[in-house]
């Protein structure tokens, strides 16, 4: 079973996360990872289609909402004017059925108080009623008829915004995948003729640490606890960071246990898959 180090000892090392190098610190646990984006995405369009033009470039950033890419939307475009169009002369159909309705609608109370008076006969006054009943029929139908053709408007115009690709959430762009005349698609078709995203995104906000550390020295560990982290690329660099969290799972392979680590600021120098070095600092009371 292994002990905790003395002050007479070296300090304890945790396992390195992914192979890296260990490093032993002159004081508290020490482990080595690699820097992560917590938020990243592939981004991949949501139906088949010819790229026109990729609008952004490794290392650009990128707003929420921002078009990144556009396909090629001829057909979808004709459906949604189609579409649209149809909706256009349902609407004008219900004007002409709501007009007939309320004719038909005057047509009956004047009829029924001339009946009252024996102006008109029984057979008059039924024709009045049995025409403003088919009025009223005819108007419920182009009701519907019209919200169904706003539906099949509403639902092209959605297909046809597919076309247009846009970033999920704010971040920057670190690999573009694709180039105006390749066919994208939602699904890997399998062949080497299609791809399946834009670019992947990162928000640069999300970036923390992962780190494995060796389950024998896990306890010494808590959500909250300081951490100064070293990267590799400015090794004379200290950034101060907390313990985010413990993973509660165990790799049975390697012995070790994930550990989330957090930076304190924001420091435009780190970037995902940098490898980092981390002390943990002992807790004092």
């Amino acid at each position: 079973m292994v002990k905790p180090v003395t002050k007479s000892k070296p300090a304890t090392q945790a396992i390195p996360a992914q192979g890296a190098a260990r490093v032993v610190a002159p004081s508290g646990l020490t482990a080595s990872g690699y820097v992560v984006a917590r938020t990243r995405a592939t981004v991949a369009a949501e139906v088949t289609g010819r790229v026109v033009e990729v609008r952004v470039e490794e290392g650009q950033t990128v707003q929420a909402g921002q078009v990144l890419a556009t396909l090629d939307n001829s057909l979808a475009t004709v459906d949604a004017r189609s579409t649209q169009a149809r909706a256009v002369s349902a609407q004008a159909a219900l004007n002409s059925a709501q007009a007939q309705y309320a004719q038909a609608q005057r047509d009956l109370a004047r009829s029924q108080s001339l009946a009252k008076t024996g102006y008109i006969s029984d057979a008059s006054l039924q024709g009045a009623v049995l025409k403003a009943r088919v009025a009223e029929a005819q108007e419920s139908l182009s009701r519907a008829q019209l919200a169904a053709a706003r539906s099949d408007s509403n639902r092209t115009q959605v297909q046809l915004s597919k076309y247009e690709i846009r970033a999920p959430f704010a971040g920057v762009v670190i690999d573009k995948a694709a180039q105006p005349g390749e066919i994208i698609s939602p699904l890997s078709a399998g062949g080497g003729f299609t791809r399946t995203g834009i670019c992947t995104l990162v928000d640069m906000d999300s970036l923390e640490i992962e780190v494995d550390v060796n389950e024998a020295y896990i306890g010494r560990v808590s959500a909250g606890q300081k951490v100064e982290a070293v990267l590799d690329a400015f090794p004379n660099t200290v950034l101060p960071a907390r313990v985010i969290a413990t993973i509660p799972t165990a790799s049975r392979d390697k012995a070790t246990v994930r550990v989330r680590i957090g930076f304190e600021a924001k420091d435009v120098r780190v970037l995902p898959e940098m490898a980092v070095k981390v002390t943990f600092l002992e807790n004092r009371p």
